[in-house]
């Protein structure tokens, strides 16, 4: 691609595609991008790298002539930039194929998949390899506090990236992670998700098997051994697959885990045998399996059990995960990245154990294509009930799903409502922000659950707590 100046993406504030402009954008490429809308964390971050964003899509923005286009995965026939590029011929590429091209051909990749827990762990397994001095390139999903990047080219020998199972682009429906060639995989978790691409769980373990099916004998796998379907998706390997989690017969096997109201600590048996003793700051049972398993990724790399657990000791988190945005008037009010019944679970389950007796509230907006679908209705309802008091937001784009596919909100009420839940439906952030914060009390803890931007409502709660606040000081 050198010849290749001016690159142009088209849905440049996806994570992966922000990530990849700064990456083109280090290498020396003229990069710019659109998109409908931009918002943080990913808005921020391309400000920062002063790569412009152009907002809506227009023709005008492939002005002048870019000499290759990248497609992000959400862009569909009828984008007026698509059809501007497929008129034109202006050439272009999906951002796995263009992410193959220019930065893991001859790399040593490592992929971290899975539906849960990827972006965490591929974090995690970054930070381990930087700590231990290996210089990794890595791109993920999120931004990676400990960086403030979602992506770094430090110049060593591996490349550490998410393997996301979301497919590449409207002429390409399989998986991203198809596109890596990994030499080494994490496989967190397998569950039935993506419902607007995926027809069914058979359909997501399939992918999963492919992804395993391209790891080179010499390879390895590091395998949850928690789930019957990660199981069956790593039967068939040509390479070593290691298994991690609780369970007696794990060869990464995690113990005496303990949840303190400023950090977790655990120990890890290798084989049975004792391997190291690991702290972090962050709470969650399925933390400390993330970070097991990039601590066993590391171990088959030559980084030691204490260099991980150095490493881990000052691991800061991605944002928009259990990432604390406000604390005012004694209201702690949490932005986390909800996709999923199971990341919901486990996400108010974590902040059960790190505020303690406090009341938890569940702000959710359906907005995933999985959560907009009633593919998981019973499941969002017990999953949602873990929290005191539930808010759901009106689903997002609800147009776009078939009536006979979409959530019902009403009916997620109603079971909560027999688990003895109180649980209200309101139409926006707005809104959402003028009922609730009259109901807040000091201690309260608010976890806004989201893949999106939510209205400004991460803006909008605290600034409104605030403003009561110095009203209550003035009387």
């Amino acid at each position: 691609m050198n010849h290749r100046k001016h690159i142009h993406l088209i849905g440049i504030c996806g994570t992966a595609m922000a990530s990849l402009a700064g990456m083109l954008k280090a290498r020396g490429f003229h990069v710019t991008g659109s998109d409908a809308a931009a918002y943080p964390p990913m808005s921020e971050f391309l400000a920062s790298l002063h790569i412009p964003v152009a907002q809506p899509f227009s023709e005008k923005n492939l002005e002048p002539r870019p000499d290759v286009v990248v497609i992000g995965n959400a862009m569909s026939r009828g984008n007026v930039e698509l059809e501007y590029v497929l008129d034109q011929r202006i050439p272009f590429q999906s951002m796995p194929q263009l992410l193959h091209d220019e930065f893991l051909k001859q790399r040593d990749v490592i992929a971290v998949a899975g539906t849960h827990g990827k972006t965490t762990t591929t974090s995690m397994l970054a930070w381990i390899f930087e700590v231990a001095g290996r210089k990794p390139d890595f791109l993920v999903g999120g931004i990676a506090e400990n960086f403030g990047s979602s992506f770094a080219l430090g110049g060593g020998e591996n490349f550490i990236i998410e393997g996301d199972e979301y497919d590449t682009a409207f002429f390409d429906k399989g998986p991203k992670f198809l596109h890596y060639f990994p030499a080494s995989v994490i496989l967190t978790s397998v569950e039935f998700d993506h419902a607007d691409i995926y027809a069914d769980l058979a359909a997501v373990k399939t992918a999963f098997k492919r992804l395993v099916n391209l790891v080179p004998r010499r390879g390895r796998i590091i395998a949850w051994d928690g789930n019957p379907n990660v199981d069956e998706c790593v039967a068939r390997a040509f390479c070593a697959v290691e298994r991690y989690g609780f369970s007696a017969n794990s060869q990464w096997r995690a113990i005496d885990v303990k949840y303190r109201s400023d950090a977790t600590v655990w120990k890890v048996l290798r084989d049975g045998k004792d391997w190291g003793e690991f702290e972090f700051p962050l709470a969650g049972e399925y933390n400390v399996l993330n970070a097991t398993a990039a601590a066993a990724m590391a171990a088959g790399y030559g980084i030691s059990a204490q260099q991980s657990a150095d490493a881990l000791r000052g691991f800061q988190s991605v944002k928009r995960r259990l990432e604390v945005r406000a604390e005012v008037d004694g209201i702690t009010i949490i932005d986390d990245f909800a996709h999923h019944p199971t990341a919901i679970v486990q996400t108010l389950k974590a902040l059960r154990t790190r505020y303690e007796g406090r009341r938890l509230w569940a702000i959710l907006e359906p907005r995933s294509n999985t959560l907009r679908r009633n593919v998981f209705q019973p499941e969002l309802a017990c999953a949602l009930a873990v929290a005191d008091e539930i808010v759901i937001a009106q689903i997002f784009k609800a147009e776009a799903v078939p009536e006979k596919e979409r959530l019902d909100p009403n009916a997620v009420v109603a079971m909560l409502g027999k688990a003895n839940k109180r649980a209200r439906i309101m139409a926006n952030a707005d809104e959402i922000v003028a009922q609730v914060v009259p109901d807040l009390r000091s201690g309260d803890v608010v976890a806004i659950l989201s893949n999106g931007g939510f209205g400004g409502i991460y803006e909008k709660l605290p600034q409104r707590i605030e403003s009561l606040r110095e009203v209550k000081t003035r009387v």
